[in-house]
């Protein structure tokens, strides 16, 4: 037996390739804040910058000219309180985004990301109680306000990723009552509290204090991140999501096994960071990393792939 003789050539080795991805595949995550006038760069994510609200319709035009199909909208806000509470005001923040990036470009599929931690004073996902405690329960009354006021606005996806058991059934609850039985929830189903999230700490202007630890996935949890996302399809998710992806291949695996639900992987601020400054250095050929790290993804059993390297990918091709 020769396997070489199917790697002979660039012809003999592209038909017999197995995993393919395409920038339909991609989800782009966009920082957007308000009261800015220009963008501002993200020093720990080189190339990605908080793009100001009053700018967001033009950056939403340039990214379906390039052929992205899809974005997650996170919000950089200015006005923050104990509860989040301008993530559900029909005129904040989050509600402002989704109807600018529904309205400039209608087929765009916008998923909108539905926490607290950049609305917050204290930069928790949620409502903390007596003991500065994440309170589950109060926190998903709130994810459900989030959540209609993001479909009102025309998101397509209410995206949950506070990390609160429950949550995807009560933004269920929260949008059929509401009359939005047709948007999907696309759950941040087994998300780990990931020392890799480091950069979009700086991304989102967090004001935390502490960590996530209580209420986020412990990163060496197995049988876990199965059950988790177990969870929340039996709760009514119409795609399930690992977050993060590279180190987390095992787990992707074991969940598209587990379940016939869409699946996402969300390649994180981190990930992208160590990329970019391995490239700068000259460690690594940045054009092949990236393109083998979301093939990777692919190959473990990722439908989609959230990546800030979506636009990379749109300008270069695979």
């Amino acid at each position: 037996m020769r396997p070489r003789r199917l790697r002979r050539t660039p012809a003999l080795r592209s038909i017999f390739q197995e995993t393919h991805f395409t920038l339909n595949d991609l989800v782009l995550p966009i920082f957007v804040e308000e009261d800015i006038d220009d963008f501002v760069p993200i020093t720990s994510m080189p190339g990605i910058n908080r793009i100001p609200e009053s700018k967001l319709a033009g950056e939403i035009e340039r990214y379906a000219r390039a052929g992205i199909k899809s974005i997650m909208t996170f919000g950089v806000s200015h006005h923050l309180d104990e509860v989040g509470s301008d993530t559900w005001n029909e005129n904040g923040l989050v509600a402002r985004i989704n109807r600018i990036c529904k309205q400039t470009v209608p087929e765009m599929v916008v998923m909108s990301d539905t926490c607290f931690c950049e609305y917050t004073t204290h930069g928790h996902c949620g409502v903390l109680d007596d003991c500065a405690e994440v309170n589950n329960d109060a926190t998903l009354v709130n994810l459900g306000l989030q959540a209609v006021v993001a479909a009102q606005a025309g998101a397509d996806f209410i995206a949950p990723s506070a990390a609160m058991d429950g949550q995807v059934k009560a933004i269920r609850s929260a949008l059929d009552e509401a009359g939005f039985t047709n948007i999907g929830i696309m759950s941040y189903s087994t998300k780990f509290a990931s020392a890799l999230y480091g950069p979009i700490r700086e991304a989102g202007g967090s004001a935390l204090k502490g960590n996530r630890n209580g209420y986020q996935m412990n990163p060496m949890n197995r049988l876990e991140a199965i059950r988790e996302s177990l969870l929340d399809e039996a709760e009514g998710a119409d795609a399930l999501m690992v977050k993060p992806a590279g180190a987390y291949l095992d787990i992707i695996r074991d969940i598209r096994g587990a379940t016939k639900l869409p699946l996402a992987a969300y390649q994180v601020s981190g990930e992208y960071a160590m990329i970019k400054f391995g490239a700068a250095a000259g460690a690594i050929d940045e054009h092949r990393v990236v393109r083998e790290s979301l093939g990777a993804i692919k190959r473990a059993g990722a439908d989609l792939i959230f990546t800030y390297f979506a636009m990379d990918i749109a300008k270069h091709g695979v």
